[in-house]
C-alpha cells in the first residue's frame, strides 16, 4: 500500500473563527479519531494534492509536532465554488483492527474472448475491502486469461488472502460482452465444425 507523508500543527483554538483564519493562511483544518481522544490539527492545502489527484489508495503518515501518526482519509469536504479541501477527517490505524478501503479493479493476461473481438467490460472498478492495515492490497488483480464471450467473474469468484471483499458475493466485477466480430467469429467457428 502506498504512504503518503503529511506534516501537521496541533490547533491551539477550535471554532469557526479559528477555521476561518486558517483557510486564509491556505491550512485545512482537521481531525483525527480512531485512538482514544481526538487530535485537532492543521495541514497546508498543497498536503493534499498526492492523497487527491492520484488513482491508487494510500495511507497517511502525518507528523503532528513530531510525533508520526498513520492514518487513512475517512471524510473530506470541498468548498462549494472554489472546491479546495475545507475540511478532513483522518482515521489511525493500528495494526490489529480492521479497516476498510474502496480498492482499484485491474486485470491481466489476454481474454480468449477478446481474442476472438469480444469487449472487456468493467462492471464494478472499485471493490469495498476489509482487512488489517498490514494486508490490505493496494489493487484486486483479476487473471482473465480464461474468460470466454459471455463469461463473466463475479466477487464469489476472486480468491482473497489475507482481506475481504464486502461487495454481494453474486454482483459481476468484470465480464467478456459479445460484439458483432465475437459473433462473425463465432458463426465461423460453427461453419468449420459442420464441415
Amino acid at each position: 500500500m502506498r504512504v503518503v507523508s503529511m506534516s501537521g500543527s496541533l490547533r491551539e483554538n477550535v471554532g469557526k473563527k479559528d477555521a476561518k483564519a486558517l483557510r486564509r493562511d491556505a491550512k485545512v483544518p482537521c481531525v483525527m479519531y480512531g485512538k482514544g481522544e481526538q487530535i485537532l490539527f492543521s495541514v497546508d492545502q498543497t498536503a493534499f494534492q498526492r492523497v487527491l489527484f492520484n488513482p491508487e489508495p494510500c495511507f497517511v503518515k502525518i507528523n503532528i509536532n513530531g510525533t508520526d501518526h498513520m492514518a487513512m482519509l475517512k471524510d473530506i469536504d470541498f468548498h462549494p465554488v472554489t472546491e479546495i479541501v475545507y475540511h478532513a477527517d483522518f482515521y489511525e490505524l493500528t495494526d490489529d483492527k480492521p479497516v476498510v478501503m474502496s480498492i482499484p479493479v485491474h486485470t491481466c493476461g489476454t481474454s480468449k474472448g477478446v481474442m476472438k473481438g469480444g469487449k472487456l467490460a468493467y462492471k464494478q472498478k472499485r471493490l469495498n475491502v476489509k482487512a488489517l492495515p498490514a494486508n490490505m492490497p493496494s489493487e484486486v488483480m483479476l487473471d482473465i486469461t480464461n474468460l470466454d464471450v459471455a463469461q463473466r467473474i463475479r466477487v464469489e469468484d476472486i480468491a482473497c488472502e489475507g482481506y475481504e471483499i464486502l461487495n454481494p458475493k453474486s454482483s459481476e466485477v468484470v465480464n467478456i460482452v459479445s460484439t458483432r466480430a465475437s459473433a462473425t467469429a463465432g458463426e465461423g467457428e460453427g461453419e468449420a465444425a459442420a464441415e
